[in-house]
């Protein structure tokens, strides 16, 4: 009797770890979001000409206004109904989001970053630790949702980092660092 009151007891507490582990996931992963999302507007933002935001490299890469209308298109169709739905969704049409010749204004690009984003959020926020190892689709393959949140920012950060990228090849003489600029940084190697 005295055994099987300790390993409950073990039990009980194993239980509330993991689901302190899993609230605290939801938890970073929409911190994480929320970096991105910011970061992504502050580079927007510091290009000051509209016709900056469709500029292209090279005939190969995709410009800042690419960029947002194919994250919008990812998140629509990842964060639509998650659990009823595969998130490659057959109304999407992927190719489209990569036409050079989108020009939106600022309002609309932003307008859509900012739906994208809802799409993401609405959905994210509503997701809690008993849905973490639930079973989603995404092009008719098999993922945890963890495992689909991580997939999605790990996608979202590379092109927030293209955007940033541009923005600062578009306004390096302008640029204001969005984290500690390079010649700011000093290390204090104080023992702990």
């Amino acid at each position: 009797m005295k055994y099987n009151s300790h390993l409950n007891e073990k039990l009980n507490i194993l239980t509330k770890l993991k689901i302190m582990l899993e609230k605290e996931f939801i938890k970073i992963s929409i911190e994480r979001f929320e970096t991105l999302k910011k970061q992504g507007e502050q580079s927007i933002e510091q290009v000051k000409k509209d016709e900056d935001l469709y500029w292209l490299p090279d005939g190969e890469s995709n410009s800042i206004a690419i960029l947002v209308k194919h994250l919008y298109g990812n998140m629509r169709s990842r964060w639509t109904n998650i659990f009823e739905e595969d998130g490659e969704k057959k109304d999407r049409n992927r190719p489209g989001e990569f036409d050079q010749k989108f020009k939106p204004s600022r309002n609309e690009l932003l307008e859509l970053w900012e739906k994208g984003w809802g799409h993401l959020f609405d959905t994210i926020k509503q997701i809690d630790d008993k849905d973490l190892m639930r079973e989603i689709y995404i092009r008719k393959e098999p993922h945890t949702v963890v495992h689909a949140i991580l997939r999605q920012l790990t996608h979202y950060a590379v092109h927030v980092g293209q955007i940033t990228f541009l923005a600062k090849q578009i306004e390096w003489n302008n640029w204001k660092s969005l984290s500690i600029a390079r010649d700011r940084v000093v290390y204090d190697f104080k023992e702990i």
